[in-house]
Order: structure tokens, then sequence, then C-alpha cells
């Protein structure tokens, strides 16, 4: 997934330019913030309630892809109408173009529904098969469009459109042979508007974080095209595709953390702190690595992204802590999720917004990176707070892996062998 992100966003570069790359990520991201508005948490809801009780897999399945269908179509269309009547919004980019891509919302969401629920029933490698397929568009899309055609940005989007609709199309189709396939099989393939309003009520307060999580990551990159142009945007779009691609890491160890933390009682959070050391001790050499590596941006994307390597480096600080935030908050999704996590993340929204708002126009980029670290520490040093709160656990039980943990890890397992 990384390789082939990097590699269609250096082709982008390449064929397009820094304009072309900030148009692209500008149209990428506002179709990001719909689908996740769209989603109102509905994936972690379906993960929430089918590790609980397998049994609700038809009904919660068959919920949550008629939701997406419906309310996806009609914020897609929103967003066109938004982008046709302001289109100042959205600086230099076509109305048109964005019209293209909105079709993809309700597919996308479909995706990001089914995903989550086979990693629920423990297909990981169906996930990761899926998700890597979906991913590998980006690439494909990329060469066909842009090297093979000598196409424009038309053509690139619109074939991601189409790869899009035809993965939520296909997972769909697996969900259904998945559920009829299953032994001792409970459950009919009928909507439970009851579980429904139960899944909602849950999730929204998922989608609180979620949503607010969405913008904080995002919406650096509207302010910056808006004030300062689609090239710094574009310049800026790269540092912050490779800051998102370090949160990977992460953000699967979360992901596969949430359902066992479910299925499992552990209200001192024993399980989670484990898993968060370990993933702090991995992410503090990943992101030192990349502090050199950044010095390649330039090379690999071109002059015209030199600037890319000190947003990076700005980044990588706030990168680390946003990346334990995400295994730390496992553990109060798990207990269902308390109005505090929430509050926090429309806390450190607002703190965002503010910073971005007053620090891209006078610093550009630079600033929209400066606000986003700030941002990610204090969601971290909120989740922590509030996590020592109710576990009792310090700093160095969340960051550092303790001697028998560090001993037991491959090299140093292999030595003392």
């Amino acid at each position: 997934m990384v390789v082939n992100s990097v590699l269609a966003g250096i082709i982008v570069a390449r064929w397009l330019g820094a304009e072309g790359v900030g148009q692209l990520g500008v149209i990428n991201v506002s179709v990001a913030m719909v689908v996740q508005l769209v989603s109102l948490g509905l994936p972690s809801a379906n993960t929430y309630f089918i590790a609980k009780d397998q049994k609700l897999l038809f009904a919660a399945a068959i919920n949550s892809l008629f939701f997406a269908v419906v309310v996806g179509g009609a914020l897609a269309f929103g967003l066109t109408v938004v982008a046709h009547r302001r289109p100042d919004w959205f600086n230099s980019i076509s109305p048109d173009l964005i019209r293209i891509a909105a079709i993809s919302i309700p597919f996308q969401v479909i995706t990001l529904i089914g995903l989550n629920i086979f990693l629920t029933m423990g297909k990981v490698r169906r996930f990761n098969l899926l998700d890597l397929a979906g991913q590998s568009f980006v690439l494909l899309n990329a060469i066909i469009a842009l090297v093979i055609l000598s196409k424009d940005l038309w053509t690139l989007v619109s074939l991601n459109t189409v790869a899009s609709a035809a993965t939520g199309v296909l997972i769909v189709v697996l969900i259904g042979i998945y559920g009829t396939r299953l032994k001792n099989r409970q459950g009919t393939w009928r909507p439970d508007l009851g579980l429904l309003g139960r899944m909602l009520r849950y999730g929204v307060k998922f989608h609180v974080s979620i949503l607010a999580g969405a913008l904080i990551f995002r919406v650096d990159l509207l302010v910056l095209n808006h004030f300062r142009g689609p090239a710094e945007a574009g310049v800026y779009s790269v540092a912050s595709q490779v800051a998102m691609m370090l949160m990977l890491l992460p953000g699967v160890i979360a992901t596969l953390l949430f359902p066992r933390v479910a299925a499992e009682h552990d209200p001192q959070g024993h399980l989670t702190a484990r898993v968060s050391r370990h993933a702090a001790f991995i992410m503090f050499f990943v992101c030192l690595a990349s502090a050199p590596l950044s010095f390649l941006l330039p090379a690999l994307y071109g002059e015209a992204f030199s600037e890319a390597t000190i947003q990076l480096l700005i980044l990588l600080p706030g990168v680390y802590l946003v990346g334990i935030e995400s295994v730390l908050a496992q553990h109060f999704n798990a207990m269902g999720l308390p109005l505090a996590i929430p509050i926090f993340w429309v806390v450190t929204l607002f703190v965002n917004l503010a910073l971005v708002v007053a620090l891209v126009p006078p610093l550009g980029a630079r600033g929209a990176a400066v606000a986003s670290t700030a941002s990610y520490t204090l969601i971290f040093a909120l989740v922590f707070y509030y996590f020592r709160r109710q576990t009792g656990a310090g700093l160095h039980d969340v960051l550092l892996l303790r001697g028998s943990e560090l001993r037991r890890l491959p090299p140093f397992s292999v030595r003392s062998v």
C-alpha cells in the first residue's frame, strides 16, 4: 500500500506538477471528509456489536450497507451542489471535476464498512487483500491515465471513481457469499431498525471523534489551497501524505487491537498499555529513520517539492504522538467510549482550526505543519491524561518497553540464545 501510494504520487507530481498534485489532493480530501461524515461511526459500531454477538452480522451488515447507499448518495449530491454554487471554496478546481469524484462517495462508504466487517469476523487476510486491491488502483490508474494514455487530471479522477465503484460492488458480493457459507448460520439478510438505532447511538459517539480527527488531519490542506493556491498545497500534500503513511502502522495495530479488547474485560488497560509500549518503540525508530529520508523527497517528486522536506520534519513529532494516541484510544472504544473522548477531539479541532487560520496566511505550508503537530500533541496529552486517570498507568507504562519485553524482541532474543 505504501509503495503504491508513493509511486502514484511520484507519477502525478512528475506528469502534472505541484499544481496538479494540489488539485488532486484537494479533491481526494474533500471526498474523504464527506465519506467520514456519511459513515456516522457505523464501521466502529459494526465492530463493537458483531464482536460481542456474531449472530448480529446479517442485520448489522444490511443496515450499514443500505445506510451507505442512501445517505452517501445524498451527501455526494450535496458536495456537487456546493462545488457549483461556491467554486471559490475550491480555488481553481473545476466543479465538474469534483462532481465526478463525488460519485465514488457511497461506494467508498460501502468499502469502509465492509472491510471493518471482514476484520471483525477475523478475516484479516481478506481485509488486507481487498484493502491492497483498492490501493493498487491508485497506482494503476495513474500509470494508465498519465503514462500510457498521456491524459490529464480528468481521466485520472474518472478512473479512480470507476475503481471505487468496482471495489464497493465486489465487497458487497463477498459479504453476501461469506454470510451464506457460515456454518450454524443464525439470522437473515433483513434490516433491523431497532439494531440500527442502537448502532447509530453508539456510532455517533465515535463519529464525533472520527470526524474531528479527519478534519484535523485534512482541513489544513483545504485552507492552504484557499489562501496560498494549489501549487503550495501540492507540495504540502506530499509531506502530509508521507506523514499519513507513517501513521498507517499504529493505525493497523489499533484496528487489530479494538475487537480483541472489546471481547475481553480489561478495565485496568493492561493489554492496551502493553501494545502501546511496543507501538511506541517501533514508531520511535520509524520516525527517526524518516528524518534523513525526508531529504530524498525532492529527488523523487522533483525540485518543485524541495520545501516538503522541512514540512515533513515539522510534522514528525506530532506523527509519533498521535500514532500512540490511536492505540491508547482503543481502551476507551472497547469500554463504550466515554463522553470525554469526543469532547477531547472537539476541543482539539477548535484549537487546530484557530492555529491553521492564524498560521497559514502568513507562513503557508510551514504554518500548516506547525498547526498539525501542535494539534497531534494536544490530543495525545488529553487522551493520555484520561487513560492515566482511569487506569493509573504512567507515561513510562505506555511509552517505554520493560526490560523483559525488550529482551523478548527478535534481535535481543536471538543474541541471548
